[in-house]
């Protein structure tokens, strides 16, 4: 099942294109497939996603929600119009497409989501507006998974480093601040190739993870965690700011610090606390 309506990267725009190209390489290599020329944004055209691999499977095991949009530029210079537009995609597109499948898979007993998120939700120039949805997301995966307990649903994300439309060498460019024609070197260092079976393993019916988050990528697979420091007590119940100020650079020291999981999920090998930061 392909979704997308094929748009620019802005969003401006539909075309059917992309989804039906991805369904002939699907059917090519001895497949089946159907595509959806949805719009993630809306929610009854999401919803139709969900309807229509149901309608055409019989079932919905897994969703991998990856549809988004892009249109950097510097904060100040974003109209909140473009910020309203990234929410309604990443956001909302997750959230809606995520909301017509749960059902069906709580019904099953079983299903596994794969959201992507992204590494800007780290802070990166120009891309408040797609970074605070991407973050939106990255919460949405951690707080679904929350509720996943004794449904038989797994749901994780990933953080991919892929050329991609969305990744080509002129977007680049103007998020790097550097000459495109200096960028194609760096590109195949970034195949698509190297995010997808990290896709598929996390949609596969072994996989013993729920809430966790991978960057994958240019060489490398890695585990994402948020971490909680161990903490400066205040001296009273009600702090002064000059309190704060001299215990801050107490509170920001890594030694002791615990990863913070999702609550009432069981990640299989993890450790509930860091070796002592030696920096």
């Amino acid at each position: 099942m392909v979704a997308g309506f094929g748009g620019e990267l802005d969003g401006s725009g539909r075309a059917t294109g992309p989804a039906d190209d991805v369904v002939d390489e699907i059917t090519a290599a001895g497949g089946e497939a159907v595509a959806c020329h949805a719009d993630v944004s809306n929610p009854d055209e999401a919803a139709s996603i969900v309807d229509v691999a149901v309608g055409t499977f019989g079932q919905i095991d897994i969703v991998v929600n990856n549809a988004g949009i892009s249109d950097p530029g510097p904060f100040g210079e974003l109209p909140l119009e473009k910020f309203k537009k990234m929410i309604e995609v990443h956001y909302y597109g997750t959230l809606q497409v995520s909301k017509a499948a749960w059902p069906h898979m709580l019904e099953a007993g079983y299903g596994r989501f794969v959201n992507v998120t992204s590494e800007s939700v780290f802070g990166m120039g120009k891309l408040t507006s797609y970074g605070s949805a991407k973050g939106a997301c990255f919460a949405l995966t951690r707080n679904m998974a929350a509720d996943s307990p004794g449904t038989g649903i797994k749901v994780n994300g990933i953080m991919p480093r892929g050329s991609t439309r969305m990744a080509d060498a002129k977007t680049m460019a103007i998020l790097l601040e550097v000459p495109e024609e200096t960028l194609p070197p760096i590109m195949p260092g970034m195949p698509t190739g190297q995010v997808a079976p990290t896709v598929a393993y996390l949609a596969h019916e072994s996989v013993p993870y729920c809430g966790e988050i991978f960057a994958v990528g240019s060489g490398l697979l890695q585990r994402v965690v948020v971490l909680e420091t161990k903490g400066v007590p205040f001296d009273s119940d009600e702090p002064t700011p000059e309190q704060v100020a001299a215990s801050i650079d107490g509170a920001l020291g890594l030694d002791g610090a615990t990863l913070v999981g999702v609550k009432d999920v069981d990640t299989p090998g993890t450790e509930p606390a860091l070796a002592p930061s030696t920096s």
